[in-house]
């Protein structure tokens, strides 16, 4: 897919010309959800709403997704401006603005639908940018979740689908964007540094509350905002289920960021379109903001330094916001929701004393609450959990705190009652974070088979054969006690041998 806001010419007039139509260019987002209405909500009040329009989906209300309290609160002058800008006359008749109609008045389009509609709306776009002839206009999406094929039976972030996808995001609460003194960060990413540059500089001009900076990581992106909701769960039901033990809390919160940013990291290592991301760009990508061009990590394997991930994302000062915003407790008004069904598995399991029977479970106490399903992208990036481990290759230590939510509600009823004890006892939680980060043993013998030619690996496993040998030298009964030591290991260390084996 062609995603740029110019064509192939070489003509530097009309290339000029383009530029200055940028400057003045609007900004449309496709499917009013909470975020989007509330993004609009602040630039009414700040510069009446100038440079954006909004379509809400066909059959849908402009602010039908604000409970009716939150709407009664609005400012009329406001809300009216938000009208005008979802709206158009059509003859006599005020009508809804549709996708066709933000493709053919703006020049950046979001498509802020979530998961669930993200992808037949990308279609929908790419039809209607042909149709009309508005190939330049650039598309980006906000999803923060995993979609699904249901045919191929595999999961996936849509930017890896569709790498020239732009992406938009940022941190908010939806009552505190409705704040006129408040102020967010937020990137625009895309693949193409430019792109992503004149992108940020639109999307930075709706309002000087909303600080929009530039970045090229929208694969890795978007898979952050992802695996950030599943984390955002298990954070609210810390938050609630370990309030009188706050020693645990930054241990776990910290462990729930690094390992978003880790598993992004595996992922950006992995993209096709890796050396074009860094060496074919019309700028250079510190010109965007980034110190170094890369940020590698480096691992030392067999002796010999390796580079192994690519954390030049983590400069993304917004997106990582994004993740440890997702993470806490707010001064005032409510958490994000994904947090919000976090405090409800905690409240239910502290009820209960039992995890979730199923997922089904699980969801109907966040009816119960309030939260409809439909909004918790986190329970649906975690009904595919497994997938998305085996698609991106995730090392188990660097996804163990989802893993231990995943066989929270996913697990068999054994799982289940180690998975309680793990988290609900302060003392095992901490040590399961603590050891589960470690690489697991195992691994290293399974790389020392695929390189039985490299002498440090060939000792390994020397070494390995010698001690079993040795070991069963020794007669059975002088390992009666350990035995017995062994069937009464902690619950943070049966855990980890259940996630081990089963992901």
């Amino acid at each position: 897919m062609n995603n740029s806001f110019f064509n192939q010419s070489l003509d530097g007039e009309s290339i000029a010309e383009r530029i200055r139509c940028l400057e003045t260019g609007k900004v449309g987002f496709y499917s009013v959800g909470l975020y989007p209405a509330s993004l609009a909500y602040n630039c009414a009040m700040q510069t009446n709403g100038a440079s954006l329009l909004l379509a809400p989906r066909p059959d849908r209300e402009l602010l039908g997704a604000f409970p009716d309290e939150s709407v009664r609160g609005m400012d009329k002058e406001h809300v009216q401006t938000l009208i005008q800008m979802g709206t158009h006359r059509d003859g006599d008749q005020l009508v809804n603005n549709s996708l066709a109609d933000l493709i053919k008045r703006c020049e950046l389009v979001v498509l802020s639908a979530n998961s669930n509609h993200v992808e037949e709306d990308l279609q929908e776009a790419c039809r209607l940018r042909e149709e009309l002839n508005r190939e330049e206009v650039v598309l980006a999406c906000l999803a923060g979740s995993f979609c699904h094929d249901h045919i191929a039976n595999e999961s996936y972030v849509l930017c890896e689908k569709q790498p020239n996808l732009g992406f938009f995001s940022g941190f908010h609460r939806h009552g505190a964007l409705r704040n006129p003194v408040d102020s967010f960060t937020a990137n625009f990413c895309h693949p193409n540094a430019l792109t992503a540059m004149l992108g940020a500089r639109m999307l930075d001009r709706l309002s000087p509350n909303i600080q929009v900076s530039s970045g090229v990581h929208n694969v890795e992106g978007q898979y952050i905002k992802a695996a950030k909701n599943m984390s955002s769960i298990f954070a609210g039901f810390g938050y609630t289920y370990h309030e009188e033990n706050p020693g645990v809390l930054p241990t776990l919160l910290t462990l729930l960021l690094d390992q978003c940013l880790d598993q992004a990291a595996t992922v950006s290592m992995c993209r096709r379109d890796r050396q074009r991301l860094y060496n074919r760009q019309a700028i250079a990508l510190t010109e965007l903001g980034y110190g170094v061009q890369r940020i590698e990590a480096a691992l030392v394997r067999d002796g010999d330094m390796q580079k192994v991930r690519d954390h030049t994302f983590a400069q993304l000062t917004a997106m990582v916001a994004d993740v440890r915003g997702s993470m806490m407790l707010p001064v005032s008004g409510k958490p994000t929701r994904n947090f919000q069904a976090g405090q409800v598995l905690a409240h239910r399991m502290r009820h209960e004393q039992r995890c979730p029977s199923q997922i089904e479970e699980f969801e109907h106490w966040c009816d119960s609450a309030g939260l409809k399903k439909g909004g918790l992208e986190g329970l649906k990036a975690l009904r595919y959990w497994p997938q998305i481990v085996r698609n991106y290759s995730i090392p188990v230590h660097d996804a163990s705190m989802v893993n231990l939510l995943y066989m929270s509600i996913y697990g068999n009823p054994t799982t289940k009652d180690i998975a309680f004890s793990v988290m609900t006892e302060s003392r095992q939680l901490t040590n399961y974070c603590q050891e589960s980060v470690r690489p697991t043993h195992s691994r290293r013998y399974a790389e020392a088979l695929q390189n039985i030619e490299v002498p440090e690996a060939m000792e390994l496993l020397v070494n390995a054969v010698i001690a079993d040998n040795a070991r069963r030298a020794i007669p059975d009964e002088a390992f009666a006690d350990e035995a017995d030591s062994a069937n009464e290991a902690p619950a943070y260390l049966k855990a980890m041998n259940v996630i081990e084996n089963a992901l």
